[in-house]
């Protein structure tokens, strides 16, 4: 801290001996061991953070990290990554060049992108040199950089990253999020910073005044409370009192006018101006707002600078504290401030600034009636939509409070809203707010605009049949634009997909398709060939599925998850190996969470359970992240069925309860149907098999459609719940319901195999257990294969054939062994030892829970990648996977081998060759 006319440059550290040895204990702690650290320094405004985080990065520097050090700033809190560009493009050595950080800023509009490039730069820096990375002021910090600084250091926990932030003292906020978004993933320290003793304050005096504190010096200390700043802004217009020979009353205000009241009235409004602008402005934007040309100005700024009020750093003028800028911004009359701030925002919207960068301004001067203002805020929100949706639902609320309720443009500006907000996820709140606009008598053509914008909120709330409902009733109104027109038409059609009548959903989404493409309409074409695919998955009409999702990727490539997933429905995993690939090598490909979704699915497929389950691990969490839960509730099912494959009970329930939970959340048909078969599965696993075959009739009377979408390569073991039940009826339904899906697709040996698998079971037909078998060798899913061999092979014990009997269920023993399903493979096993079949040395070992062994296969590449020097992305690219799921395996090698940085993960791994 800098004080006008004396040295303070550490005069914040007076009585913060034990802060400052707990941060270097840190910063020691991260150079040593190479694992990350969070730390927090909290406290009131002008209690020395800044100081303490100031001296921190400096010892840090000596102890050989790179260092970026930025600070928010309070009016740019809105602009998307804003404040951590000032931690890493700033300094002799920033962390990021600009030409990086601008290509990675063009790629703003995916966040889960963004913040892995971001990772990946800190990384590299961080195997040659320990990084901090400090942020003051956190809590003014832009919702991007806030999204990133809570991701980020439990990404870079195993790298020595200390990130260092400070906070103002109050309510939970931005920097307490951050540090419990860390968790317990590596070390978190709060440092709270109280008021500085007597003798500190008395130091501090002294090192202002260079003489003895007498009494009325004494006296008017007390005033400060301890805290520094004031402190020393009281000593200071003390100073500046006792040179005019005037007398200055405590209190941070009443100083700082004491000190101003020496400055020029040019001055003092060149301060105003600027105060207006932020912390930070610059000269020529000060000026322009001043009225007078720069150069006339070059005194007034000598002036104030030497007043101690501001600081030149070459690019800009900042204000020495922001404690100091708000005390000259209250002074300034109310209505002359909302003038100033609008002359800014044209100012900088004149000089080609971004509309975000306006927009602090603009919500301090807008009045009810603004349209420019409003034109403003939804420009910025355009802007900013993609990377920060809940940014831009915000901007569109406040636009829509500006626009009286009688002009017609209150009708643009909603439907804009609900687009804003249904982005954003806040769908009830879009939702509501479409209904307030249609309630306001909108005219017709406005009418079907907002309900087609309500078409997504409808459908993500999983109200199918409101959706029809609107869409139609929008429809039959009329006076729709032909484009909105055909949106509605392909929105019905997408609530049809979910009806009984799915060849009348059918004809509305062809009908829906040919209006889009007519009109050439992009948005209604791509809700058509959406809906007309979740049509055809729904009829368990796969190649239809297929051909509908690789027509909708070609208009958006967002959907190619949903192409990869139709391929694997028809057992072409080739293809869907290739769209995968060809997706991680697309920087900066969209729905990441989707894309690992489907990576998720093509190695559960493929017998993969170790990859499968690190892969929804990491989908789940990056959904957590942007807020959108969409495959939750599968994903926990799935992560239950996986669990039980391998014998892990516990880990079962436990994926229970929480799928039960999410679907509490987003309770529709097909994720109501999911947790009900799981609770089949579970309840038959606990021997009630009553409970179990109740649970699959609730599973049969969620819709016809949910025949074909969950029992799709499960249905096998629905029937054998319903046969042990003795419920003959329920099998017979459920393998009728096989063998239509298997006519529906009879090129996919998985389906027609199942089929004769289901009705082999339900007849005790030893022929179809065969036919089924040999069907599914040309499956690639070898655990269908593993359990339609395990049926066989029971059956031919039955039949006395012990021969082949054997044969083919050590077949299966293989098939559940080496895909990790430890619990398929000991039930086959009990049926091989009464046939001599296998031994107790043939037992499938179960995986222990610490050290080498404890880890999975794709886990110990990893760490050997990891080991040998490779960042994410580059073990990432040589796996052929997302580096997200990298960093997932890595979570888990670092649980099990009890290692909490790189260096001795690398330590280890040489340790293990050696031997």
């Amino acid at each position: 801290m800098a004080g006008s006319g004396g040295s303070l440059s550490r005069s914040g550290l007076r009585g913060r001996e034990a802060e400052l040895e707990e941060l270097r204990t840190l910063i020691a702690s991260v150079a040593r061991t190479g694992s990350g650290a969070l730390t927090l320094i909290r406290g009131e405004p002008g209690i020395g953070k800044t100081t303490l985080l100031l001296e921190a990065v400096a010892t840090a520097r000596e102890a050989g990290f790179s260092a970026g050090l930025g600070k928010a700033d309070e009016l740019h809190h809105i602009v998307p990554l804003s404040s951590l560009a000032a931690c890493v493009l700033h300094g002799d050595d920033p962390l990021l060049s600009g030409d990086t950080f601008a290509d990675l800023a063009r790629h703003h509009d995916r966040r889960i992108w963004l913040v892995e490039r971001l990772a990946e730069a800190i990384e590299v820096r961080a195997g040659s040199v320990p990084v901090l990375i400090a942020l003051d002021d956190v809590q003014w910090a832009d919702p991007l950089s806030l999204f990133a600084l809570k991701q980020l250091p439990a990404r870079l926990r195993t790298s020595p990253v200390l990130w260092m932030l400070t906070g103002r003292q109050g309510p939970p906020g931005p920097a307490e999020e951050i540090v419990a978004a860390a968790g317990g993933e590596l070390p978190a320290v709060t440092v709270p910073l109280g008021p500085l003793s007597g003798a500190a304050i008395g130091q501090l005096a002294g090192d202002t005044l260079g003489a003895a504190v007498d009494e009325r010096v004494r006296e008017l200390l007390d005033g400060a409370g301890g805290n520094p700043f004031l402190a020393v802004e009281m000593l200071a217009g003390l100073r500046t009192a006792d040179a005019s020979g005037e007398s200055v009353p405590p209190g941070l205000v009443v100083g700082v006018r004491g000190r101003l009241r020496s400055l020029r009235p040019e001055a003092l409004r060149f301060l105003q101006v600027g105060a207006v602008l932020g912390r930070r402005f610059g000269f020529e934007d000060a000026a322009a707002l001043h009225g007078r040309p720069s150069a006339t100005l070059i005194g007034t700024l000598e002036e104030v600078v030497r007043a101690g009020l501001l600081d030149d750093d070459g690019d800009q003028l900042v204000f020495r504290h922001d404690l100091l800028r708000q005390a000259v911004y209250v002074d300034i009359p109310p209505s002359a401030r909302k003038s100033l701030h609008r002359q800014a925002a044209h100012r900088l919207v004149a000089t080609g600034h971004q509309p975000i960068d306006a927009v602090s301004h603009i919500l301090r001067s807008a009045q009810p009636g603004d349209e420019e203002a409003v034109a403003l805020l939804r420009r910025a929100a355009d802007d900013v939509l993609p990377v920060t949706p809940g940014l831009a639902a915000d901007l569109m609320t406040r636009a829509l409070e500006l626009v009286p309720a009688t002009r017609p443009l209150r009708f643009d500006v909603g439907e804009q809203a609900i687009m804003c907000l249904t982005r954003a996820g806040r769908n009830r709140e879009a939702l509501s707010t479409g209904d307030r606009l249609l309630a306001g008598r909108p005219p017709l053509e406005a009418i079907g605009r907002l309900q087609a914008a309500l078409g997504g909120t409808l459908w993500n709330l999983d109200l199918a049949e409101e959706l029809r409902r609107r869409a139609e009733t929008a429809l039959a109104v009329g006076g729709a634009a032909p484009e909105v027109e055909a949106r509605l038409a392909a929105l019905r059609a997408l609530a049809l997909s979910r009806s009984h009548d799915l060849g009348g959903a059918r004809e509305a989404g062809e009908n829906a398709l040919g209006a889009a493409i007519a009109i050439g309409d992009r948005e209604a074409h791509v809700l058509s060939l959406f809906g007309l695919g979740e049509i055809a998955l729904n009829a368990g009409e796969n190649a239809v599925a297929l051909a509908r999702f690789t027509a909708l990727s070609a208009v958006d490539s967002a959907f190619l998850p949903e192409e990869i997933v139709a391929y694997q429905h028809l057992d072409d995993y080739e293809s869907g190996e290739r769209l995968l690939q060809r997706a991680a090598d697309d920087a900066g490909s969209s729905r990441e969470a989707m894309l690992l979704w489907a990576q998720a699915q093509q190695h559960l497929g493929l017998g993969r359970l170790d990859d499968a389950e690190a892969d929804f691990v990491t989908m789940e969490r990056l959904e957590d992240d942007v807020q959108v839960p969409v495959q939750q509730v599968n994903a926990r099912v799935i992560r239950s069925r996986i669990a039980l494959l391998r014998g892990d009970r516990d880990a079962a329930r436990l994926h229970l309860a929480a799928a039960r939970e999410r679907l509490a959340a987003k309770p529709n048909p097909g994720n109501t149907a999911a947790v009900r078969f799981l609770e089949a599965i579970l309840a038959e696993d606990d021997g009630d098999i009553g409970l179990a075959v109740d649970k699959i009739r609730q599973v049969q009377r969620e819709g016809p459609f949910m025949r074909w979408r969950l029992l799709r390569t499960w249905v096998d073991s629905a029937v054998r719940m319903a046969l042990r039940g003795a419920d003959h009826g329920l099998a017979e339904d459920l393998a009728a319901q096989a063998e239509a899906h298997a006519e529906r697709n009879p090129a996919v040996p998985t389906a027609t195999g199942v089929a004769a698998q289901a009705l082999g079971l339900l007849k005790n037909d030893l022929a179809l257990l065969e036919r089924s078998v040999e069907l599914l060798e040309a499956s690639p899913r070898p655990l269908v294969r593993a359990a339609a061999c395990a049926d066989l092979g029971k059956a031919l014990l039955a039949a006395g054939r012990k021969q082949q009997a054997v044969a083919v269920l050590t077949q299966a023993h293989a098939a559940f062994a080496a895909s990790g399903a430890h619990a398929g493979a000991a039930r086959v096993r009990r049926d091989l030892e009464p046939a001599g079949g296998a031994s107790r040395r043939a037992a499938s070992r179960q995986r222990p829970v610490q050290g080498w062994e404890a880890l999975t296969a794709s886990e110990k590449k990893v760490a050997r990648l990891i080991a040998e020097g490779h960042t994410n992305r580059s073990a990432a690219d040589l796996l052929v996977v997302s580096p997200h799921t990298v960093n997932t395996h890595l979570t888990s090698v670092f649980r099990k081998l009890s290692v909490n940085s790189r260096v001795q993960l690398a330590n280890m791994v040489t340790a293990l060759r050696d031997d």
